[in-house]
């Protein structure tokens, strides 16, 4: 896999988009797409400072690798206690960590390793009388053990080696990751393996455009990230019209009904998207705008926020990949 990481996700990706059956792209409206969308944010990706934490750099850093650790459980944030003037679940998780490094200073690898759901509920404003929110406390607790065990076990406890190892590479960086079990993001599609890795993938961009790109952030290989398959991306693209769903899957998301992670019908609605923002670059390309697929995510995950694609939901899937 070595060299070849994202590129296994564009192909297995391609594939899935080739076989599936219940998700459609519309590739004829891709190049009208691409007139409408404002691809300049693309070009520019910001970190949002006011939800994330983004002070002294080696604090910084460990912000925002724990940050990327615990950054899954979409299809638990209905029931979380959100932060009063959020409504959105990861923003919510964002802020409070946010607020906890502020007030507890950098985390440790000896903290990690021992943290346990019960701290996860007071960092993040949970409680154990919700079952669902608790039951996503006890795997943020599973992960951040986990990052501290590779901390403390390969790297001396420190985040700085561990983002020295990667060489600025971002995809040694995310083979680094993929030794933790909650970042092996990928399954068995119709006799194929499908990568679609979207949080191995997370930590690299996050860490590029917090530090602008240098320092802890730099990343030669940058531009070969593809987009972070989770559940609203997909969904802006359907609400857009690039996807088209069948109609059983449709009604299955309509109506909240949770699909199941590694399931034909959620790998190809994440894979379908993978494919389809590829696509998009390309059509960039031919314009001559050197667009990246990390740097549409970033466009199409903030266009997600607006009202407009609030009014119908994503689709539901309890999982620790996204």
């Amino acid at each position: 896999m070595k060299n070849r990481l994202f590129l296994s996700i564009r192909e297995s990706c391609a594939r899935v988009a080739q076989k599936a059956e219940s998700v459609r792209i519309n590739q004829h409206l891709l190049s009208s797409y691409a007139d409408q969308l404002p691809v300049n944010k693309a070009l520019n990706p910001v970190m949002d400072t006011e939800n994330h934490f983004c002070e002294d750099p080696e604090a910084t850093l460990a912000y925002f690798m724990v940050l990327d650790c615990i950054n899954f459980g979409s299809g638990w944030f209905t029931d979380l206690q959100l932060e009063p003037g959020l409504e959105n679940g990861y923003f919510t998780i964002a802020s409070r960590l946010k607020k906890d490094f502020q007030r507890r200073g950098c985390y440790t690898a000896e903290f990690l390793q021992k943290i346990g759901p019960e701290t996860c509920c007071q960092i993040f404003g949970q409680t154990a009388e919700s079952p669902m929110a608790y039951r996503l406390m006890c795997l943020f607790a599973s992960a951040l053990n986990d990052l501290g065990g590779l901390l403390g076990d390969e790297f001396s406890g420190s985040f700085q080696q561990l983002v020295a190892a990667a060489d600025k590479s971002a995809e040694m960086l995310a083979g680094i990751l993929l030794r933790l079990p909650f970042y092996r993001d990928h399954f068995p599609y119709k006799n194929d393996e499908v990568y679609l890795l979207k949080r191995a993938q997370t930590t690299a961009s996050d860490l590029h455009i917090a530090f602008k790109g240098s320092g802890f952030g730099q990343f030669e290989d940058i531009g070969n990230l593809t987009i972070f398959a989770d559940n609203l991306v997909p969904h802006v693209l359907k609400v857009d019209g690039i996807l088209t769903l069948r109609p059983a899957l449709e009604s299955k998301i309509a109506s909240g009904q949770e699909l199941t992670s590694g399931s034909d019908e959620e790998i190809e609605l994440r894979a379908c998207g993978v494919h389809a923002v590829e696509l998009l670059r390309q059509e960039y390309a031919g314009r001559g705008i050197k667009v990246s697929s990390q740097g549409l995510d970033y466009l199409l995950w903030n266009r997600g926020l607006d009202a407009r694609y609030k009014v119908s939901p994503t689709h539901v899937t309890r999982c620790v990949y996204y």
